[in-house]
């Protein structure tokens, strides 16, 4: 299994949106998503560009995405 690395705010909103969620929101550098059936939303920061590991690993257990899941979709965006 790969390493989970930093990677554009971009990139990432791509990849929840490949798995359903919506923009809800946008307040500063804060984007809120959303998707029927999980309960609490996905926070993605814009600032800085390259979002952390500790980030990404937080909102793929909010969002109930595997990391084999993340990796597909890794896949599927670029």
């Amino acid at each position: 299994m790969p390493k989970i690395t930093p990677i554009d705010y971009r990139t990432l909103i791509r990849i929840f949106e490949a798995d359903g969620f919506t923009i809800k929101r946008q307040k500063g550098d804060h984007i809120v998503m959303t998707k029927p059936g999980i309960l609490r939303p996905v926070v993605i920061t814009t600032s800085p560009r390259k979002v952390p590991v500790t980030h990404i690993r937080t909102n793929l257990t909010t969002a109930g995405i595997s990391r084999e899941r993340y990796f597909e979709l890794l896949e599927q965006v670029k």
